[in-house]
């Protein structure tokens, strides 16, 4: 049954896109409490591929790349996320109130095997993600191998699920980072970190350079047009190993994101990443996250990183678990998201992570940043083609 919420969202003006690529929505109310936004291409029957999006994104970053999949003869379909765009049915509620159980990995991929069904299907013959979208393409790949078949994952390598300590060996002495950030000089603090605050939604709501200003912004840093991006392997996961990377990883102290962008941005060409992200693709985002605002979608900040233990407790369910259908890794040359956590890409060929035989490669894509799918989407939609000819 349509809320009035569902009805509200339907009435708005439609999102523009590519010929040959729709918008949908999928009710799964009945199951996940979900019912979802989506775009697509492709013929409905053909083999499933689902296209997971990242933070701060949408099932619209996908546009560019759904129809070169497509038109290899595949049912492509990018969705909002929980927390995201157009998809409804998830708890709008302030910092304080939010269930953080709904941001788990079992339940966001309980979400993906709705969405599934909901589709009309019982399998996915690959499911791809980007940045966060990574997480939940390897965790469903992961949790539900039967059902996703093969999986891709760009500009956030998987990691592998927390175990517990094995018998009486002693316990790893774990630093905590965020303190030895904050002695640093000058005193630092991890993104992900400040993500998960109370303060981060309301700066992120309201930048004081306009949220227009602010996400054109956003997006430049991250991306190849950028000069200083020139990322490059951490030895370990230290305070003064992380101070090389960006401020937009390893921000000033009190420096708030908007604050961490404009202070970079100072002498920067704005103008410069219109060539992938117009000015009505950006207005896009901007139309959404006014309308949404950004504390939905930094609740998967809150229950997926050391701020909580949700997540981790979660995952010890599957503790020792690997995954053991076909995946590959596509990210932009310049993306430090490569490189952020040590060893991450390289663990695709420990056994105790990929099963042998499963990870068939890496693509870095050259000229491309953080958005790679944006910044080259054709180079993209040949990796994962190419990936999918291993199949």
């Amino acid at each position: 049954m349509e809320t009035t919420e569902d009805q509200s969202v339907k009435q708005l003006p439609p999102i523009k896109l590519p010929a040959g690529v729709t918008e949908d929505y999928v009710d799964c109310q009945e199951s996940c409490g979900l019912n979802w936004h989506i775009i697509k291409a492709g013929e409905q029957g053909k083999p499933l591929v689902l296209f997971c999006h990242g933070y701060p994104e949408l099932a619209y970053s996908w546009r560019k790349v759904l129809l070169e999949v497509a038109g290899a003869g595949y049912y492509c379909v990018a969705m909002d996320q929980r927390g995201y765009g157009r998809t409804t049915g998830w708890a709008q509620r302030p910092f304080h109130e939010v269930d953080l159980n709904d941001y788990v990995f079992t339940n966001l991929v309980r979400d993906l095997v709705c969405l599934v069904y909901g589709l009309g299907y019982t399998e996915v013959f690959s499911i791809i993600g980007h940045d966060f979208g990574g997480v939940s393409s390897a965790m469903a790949a992961l949790i539900r191998p039967d059902i996703f078949k093969s999986t891709v994952q760009l500009s956030h390598p998987h990691h592998p699920a927390p175990t517990p300590r094995l018998g009486d060996r002693p316990a790893k002495v774990k630093r905590d980072v965020q303190a030895d950030l904050a002695k640093l000089n000058p005193p630092r603090k991890h993104y992900k970190w400040y993500n998960s605050t109370p303060e981060a939604a309301p700066e992120w709501d309201n930048p004081p350079q306009g949220l227009e200003k602010f996400l054109r912004g956003y997006f430049h840093l991250k991306s190849a047009d950028w000069a200083k991006n020139d990322p490059h392997p951490l030895k370990e996961w230290t305070a003064g190993a992380l101070a090389v990377m960006p401020e937009y990883y390893i921000m000033q102290k009190d420096h708030s994101m908007p604050e961490a962008v404009a202070h970079n941005m100072d002498g920067e060409d704005y103008a410069k990443t219109e060539r992938w992200l117009s000015q009505d693709e950006l207005q896009v985002y901007c139309d959404e996250w006014k309308r949404t605002g950004f504390q939905g979608a930094l609740n998967w900040y809150r229950a997926q990183t050391a701020t909580t233990s949700q997540s981790a407790r979660d995952m010890l369910l599957y503790a020792g678990r690997r995954i053991e259908v076909p995946c590959a890794y596509i990210s932009g040359r310049q993306d430090w998201g490569n490189f952020q956590q040590p060893d991450a890409i390289e663990s695709y060929e420990d056994a105790k992570t990929v099963a042998a035989g499963c990870f068939r490669g890496v693509t870095m894509v050259d000229g491309a940043g953080h958005w790679v799918q944006q910044e080259k989407p054709e180079a993209v939609a040949r990796a994962i083609l190419a990936f999918f000819e291993t199949l």
